[in-house]
């Protein structure tokens, strides 16, 4: 009986023991917030092409030091990146090409090297020698999502468009199909920045690009988009 009750005993501490000696779980690193770009504010036409580009600070859960990774490209999914830089200041000021459209996003990482996502694009142009008129900028897509699947009996199609020329009026081309790049034309000189198309065929890859004009000539190509039929 004395053996028994000196094995429990001995149970139970090592039980206590071992519960004792458990490591603590750190808790989970969380991603700095995302920033908001300020300034120079979306679609706006620069005066020189030395920019200052400003964003509002992150925020970190843990108080981590933060890092932000500045993109500038010519193209607004960032295929043509033209400069990159990081730095713990929430501005970077760059020289670059006059008479050119550019498109600016940044994101946070903290010293933990956990991202954020990147910020909204913002885009600018660089003012020319004298310009008199400026191209459009590239059109930003708003549905469908790239490569998504989508309802061949209806297929909405909407973007964004703008112009640093506040007078200019813009309308739209839009090329529509299988083939990459599409060929045909399903919309022509539209002033609304939607379309919808009806009886796609099924199971098909669709290819599909706007192109933007303004009244004074001015003409901007669009980027390839893709999607799916179900």
């Amino acid at each position: 009986m004395r053996n028994i009750i000196y094995s429990v005993c001995m149970s139970f501490v090592l039980f206590s023991c071992g519960k004792e000696d458990s490591p603590a779980q750190e808790p989970e690193n969380t991603a700095p917030s995302v920033p908001a770009l300020v300034s120079p504010a979306n679609a706006t036409l620069c005066t020189g092409n030395v920019v200052t580009l400003e964003w509002n600070a992150s925020t970190d859960a843990e108080k981590n030091s933060i890092i932000y990774q500045l993109q500038i490209a010519t193209d607004n999914q960032f295929t043509q990146i033209v400069k990159t830089t990081e730095g713990a200041a929430i501005g970077q000021t760059v020289t670059l090409n006059k008479g050119t459209a550019y498109y600016w996003r940044v994101k946070a990482t903290d010293n933990k090297n956990v991202s954020g996502n990147y910020s909204a694009t913002y885009s600018f142009y660089t003012e020319g020698t004298a310009v008199a008129n400026h191209l459009p900028f590239l059109p930003q897509l708003l549905q469908p999502e790239i490569n998504s699947f989508v309802n061949p009996a209806t297929v909405n199609l909407k973007w964004s468009a703008s112009d640093v020329d506040a007078n200019d009026i813009l309308s739209y081309d839009v090329y529509l199909g299988t083939a990459n790049p599409p060929l045909t034309k399903v919309g022509s000189n539209l002033t609304a920045a939607s379309l919808t198309q009806n009886a796609l065929q099924a199971a098909t890859n669709y290819y599909w690009r706007v192109v933007v004009k303004d009244n004074k000539g001015g003409e901007t190509i669009g980027q390839l988009w893709q999607f799916k039929t179900n």
